[in-house]
């Protein structure tokens, strides 16, 4: 059993319908085997359809809707990728509020696959240096980003990743960076 280093850590999963099953299911079951409360949170309630690249995949229960979710209520985000889902959520303004909030507090923000397109369209990305799936790396740069070819990439309170191959590596960065702060309050008692 994983250390629960993650323990009274609450963790938004911010998806639609599309997204990509891996990039929700394999990374939730590692934050919660840490010890984290994960929500999943969508424009609408009920449930959202995974895919596994271009085929259907299992279903997920919406925990909170983006109406009801509140920043403030959480500690990270995790942004699943898929590229339906990212380019459903990307023009959703309470979506892009949502990031825009846990940004400004400096809480941890995690990204992989086309996710990163919330980030560009909230205006975040600027002066920022992160990995995504190859073919929005145009769009990272063209709004003012870094785009690198890296497994996994860390950049303050953000932690990005390629595709779903990268998801151990990712899994690890994601859990140290949000287990972060909780080590130097120990380390500082």
């Amino acid at each position: 059993m994983a250390e629960r280093k993650l323990g009274n850590i609450r963790v938004a999963i911010l998806a639609t319908q599309g997204f990509e099953q891996a990039e929700l299911i394999e990374t939730r079951k590692a934050l919660d085997e840490a010890g984290a409360q994960t929500v999943v949170i969508a424009p609408k309630p009920g449930k959202i359809q995974a895919m596994k690249h271009d085929e259907k995949g299992e279903s997920v229960d919406v925990d909170l809707t983006l109406d009801q979710a509140d920043p403030n209520g959480f500690d990270a985000v995790l942004l699943p990728g898929g590229a339906l889902n990212a380019d459903a959520l990307r023009v959703e303004p309470k979506a892009q509020a949502f990031v825009r909030t846990m940004d400004q507090q400096k809480k941890p923000i995690a990204s992989i696959c086309h996710a990163p397109w919330l980030l560009v369209s909230a205006g975040l990305v600027k002066g920022r240096t992160l990995t995504s799936y190859h073919t929005i790396q145009d769009d990272i740069r063209n709004a003012g980003g870094k785009w690198v070819d890296e497994t996994v990439r860390r950049d303050g309170n953000w932690v990005s990743s390629r595709q779903p191959s990268d998801i151990p590596a990712f899994n690890a960065a994601l859990i140290e960076l949000i287990a972060e702060p909780r080590q130097k309050s120990r380390t500082a008692s």
